[in-house]
């Protein structure tokens, strides 16, 4: 009788679990097309367990294959599946990241409500592999997210980044003395080179510095170069389809992720063991550092707090933390620098109209935090770049019970897509010189710039806005002005144009070009 029992048991089970997984790849999925459609939404069709899933990434291949023109539009080469199915469908349209319905909101004021609201619309919990990436405060939600803030916030006060310039100095200078010295040692007093391993390389060196307050260049590069194989794998996670439990198999993509997570770990716990041990023994050589305004914000609100551990962060946390300062701080301002020198290259009245502002400001002397902030031409540069070439492409939410947006009602489960690039190139909302490079648009301030819309926002918007979007335009404005100080630069022969994203968006076949010392 109890083996009858246990038989039973097992079978209920079995159709317990296999009802599940047919509401999951197809009954739900089917529902939420019905009720996407009928509210007027158009897409593509749900196809079993994969949606879109295969035909995103045969196009992004077909797309990198192939450089395009400087004149030619990069969008569809970029996101060539969005691109493809707004041009189809229409900018209130969906789609399917396997059996999830993605609905692409292009409206600048439903973008704002999501980005506003972080209450019903969250980020969506990343595949489990893909964590190991970053899952600092850019993965927390509710409670946790708050909390987290809280504690970093205090590092990136305006008073605290000023006292990180000298170091993002020291790192920029070194590097353009390499390249004095290329060119001096070339006859024709022109260098040929590709800026963008040097581009990573400094501010791979200005992370460690100012978020560890360490000179090891050793240890920053080995992080630096983990992070960069890392994040290669994570895009192959992000463009598959989730199969629970699949993470658990042996294969060489999850085996090699998970080796390099635990080589990270080990690497960050001995900077933060050494951090620990220089702030106990009043040794901490630089008291202004990321990762020392960290550990200080999160000791004062544990003891503010009675001593209470939990409401402080554990070495885990904090670890997570020093993963996505590194990745995110040295990722995202590498290509901001890297854009702009192409576009400079490519522009080069905008290139002598930010030298001569530049030199006006300083002179030959050191950029310091007040003349940075009166960089005007500077600054309408890089927004304009950040306009063209925004770090993220595409911004995702998700939603977790029934909500209204705008004239829609969505169920739970619906993700929105927000695609950051689209709206940045809408000629609809920036005119028909939208895809052009004018840094002039910006020659009022952002609010005038897209008429008070959210229709510019590189870094995010609202609560959960980037924190470290001011540390990434001060580093950008001080290296770009240090540039303009020392050298002019052109396109080489050499340059392939060929914008691509690769968890951010960069140029596929790196930056070739020509060097003048002034």
């Amino acid at each position: 009788m109890g083996g009858e029992l246990v038989l039973i048991a097992m079978f209920l089970g079995v159709i317990v679990w296999a009802w599940r997984v047919v509401t999951w790849v197809w009954l739900s999925p089917n529902k939420i097309e019905k009720m996407l459609r009928e509210q007027g939404l158009s897409g593509t069709r749900y196809r079993l367990l994969y949606g879109d899933t295969k035909e995103i990434k045969h196009m992004a291949k077909l797309a990198n294959s192939n450089p395009i023109n400087l004149c030619d539009d990069f969008v569809p080469r970029v996101i060539p599946f969005y691109h493809h199915v707004i041009k189809a469908y229409g900018k209130s349209s969906f789609c399917w990241m396997g059996p999830i319905a993605r609905v692409i909101i292009m409206e600048p004021e439903l973008i704002q409500e999501i980005l506003t609201n972080n209450r019903d619309f969250k980020k969506p919990t990343p595949k489990p592999l893909a964590k190991f990436l970053v899952c600092g405060l850019t993965g927390c939600e509710d409670e946790k997210w708050s909390k987290h803030r809280k504690i970093i916030n205090p590092a990136f006060y305006v008073e605290k980044l000023k006292n990180m310039l000298p170091a993002m100095c020291l790192s920029s200078g070194e590097m353009m003395k390499e390249w004095e010295i290329l060119i001096d040692g070339n006859s024709s007093a022109v260098c040929e080179l590709n800026v963008q391993p040097y581009i990573e390389g400094l501010m791979s060196d200005v992370i460690s510095r100012t978020a560890f307050g360490s000179s090891s260049y050793i240890e920053g590069r080995k992080i630096h170069r983990l992070q960069k194989e890392q994040a290669q794998l994570t895009i192959e996670i992000v463009q598959s389809v989730y199969i629970p439990g699949w993470r658990f198999l042996p294969t060489r993509r999850n085996m090699r992720l998970k080796e390099i997570n635990s080589q990270l770990k080990r690497l960050f716990t001995d900077i933060i063991k050494r951090k620990e041990y220089t702030m106990n023994v009043g040794e901490d050589d630089n008291g202004d550092n990321l990762l020392s305004l960290l550990m200080r914000s999160n000791k004062n609100e544990i003891q503010e707090n009675g001593d209470n551990i939990n409401l402080g962060m554990n070495t885990s946390e904090i670890i997570e933390e020093c993963k996505t300062f590194y990745f995110a701080g040295q990722e995202s301002t590498s290509n901001l620098v890297i854009w702009t020198m192409i576009m400079l290259s490519i522009h080069s009245n905008w290139q002598v109209r930010a030298r001569e502002e530049v030199l006006q400001v300083f002179g030959t002397q050191k950029p310091d935090y007040d003349g940075l902030s009166r960089l005007k031409i500077v600054t309408m540069i890089l927004y304009e770049v950040l306009r063209l070439f925004p770090p993220s492409t595409i911004f995702t939410r998700v939603i977790y019970k029934d909500t209204k947006l705008g004239k829609m009602a969505l169920p739970p489960g619906v993700q929105f897509l927000l695609p950051v690039l689209l709206v940045h190139h809408d000629t609809e909302i920036w005119g028909e010189d939208a895809k052009e490079f004018k840094p002039d648009r910006f020659s009022q301030g952002i609010s005038k710039a897209t008429n008070n819309r959210l229709s510019f926002f590189p870094f995010s918007w609202g609560p959960r806005i980037c924190i470290g979007n001011n540390f990434a335009m001060l580093e950008a404005k001080l290296v770009i002005a240090m540039m303009l100080q020392r050298f002019s630069f052109e396109l080489s022969p050499a340059y392939t144009h060929a914008p691509s994203f690769a968890l951010t968006l960069q140029p596929q076949y790196g930056a070739h070009l020509l060097l003048r010392k002034i």
